[in-house]
């Protein structure tokens, strides 16, 4: 318990020490430059009593949580069939580390044009930046399976699905898992770039918005709740994973370690 009580003051000290740090600052560059704690908190609260913050986050959370959802289901079998299989694996590998390399805010007009500027657009594109992230970190796992397990298993009469299921899958897991909790951050970083260029609502739209009237502390509020959404989330996965995946030996997730 006293380890505890002493990170804990550790964490509150570091966030008053940061706190006061960013007080010196606005009081140097003043509030329209670089809004203060205060002056941050008064514009989070205008905020909040018209609704609107709590608004944008909800819509932003839901485009968010929809296309990962869905990118990520989608990539787990893609990439298990990838790494299973050698034939499609020598044909898809090269596509996969060809466009991975292009982000997906470079998508955004052309998501426009083919799923118009609805909700469509935005959730495909979150999918996109879910999708190979997944899918690799998934082909990752499938190919660091040791190949005296699946000897061992055909040795005893299993059969390739038997395989997949009870050796390749379990063993992938921890990968899968990381590519999860990884494409999350993408995720976000690609719905703000969405929300900046083509919507009416939303944090980013909040942030890319508040310069037309020069509201630093509005652009600072929606930072923050970025942040703010991102731990929690990563919380809340990491929290599952512990619950439900540590026999597959995903332990360890309070923190990602590459």
């Amino acid at each position: 318990m006293s380890a505890r009580l002493k990170k804990w003051g550790v964490h509150s000290l570091f966030l008053l020490g940061g706190l006061t740090m960013w007080q010196l600052l606005s009081l140097v560059y003043g509030p329209e430059i670089l809004p203060g704690p205060i002056y941050t908190a008064q514009g989070g609260y205008e905020l909040l009593q018209d609704g609107t913050l709590l608004q944008y986050i909800g819509i932003s959370s839901y485009r968010v949580l929809a296309g990962w959802t869905l990118g990520s289901l989608i990539a787990i079998p893609v990439g298990l069939i990838i790494g299973k299989v050698g034939a499609i694996r020598a044909v898809a590998e090269p596509f996969l580390n060809f466009i991975r390399f292009i982000p997906p805010i470079a998508f955004i007009t052309l998501f426009l044009v083919w799923f118009g500027i609805g909700e469509t657009s935005k959730i495909a594109l979150i999918l996109y930046a879910t999708f190979f992230i997944v899918v690799l970190n998934t082909l990752t796992g499938v190919m660091s399976v040791e190949e005296d397990k699946i000897r061992s298993a055909r040795s005893m009469g299993a059969s390739e699905w038997q395989i997949v299921l009870h050796v390749i899958i379990p063993a992938t897991v921890p990968y899968m898992f990381t590519g999860i909790r990884l494409a999350m951050g993408t995720s976000f970083m690609a719905i703000i770039g969405a929300e900046m260029i083509a919507s009416n609502e939303g944090v980013g739209y909040l942030i890319w918005n508040s310069r037309l009237f020069f509201r630093t502390d509005w652009i600072f509020v929606g930072l923050i709740c970025l942040g703010l959404m991102g731990f929690l989330t990563d919380r809340a996965v990491a929290w599952i994973g512990r619950r439900l995946l540590s026999r597959y030996g995903v332990v360890s997730t309070t923190s990602l370690r590459r």
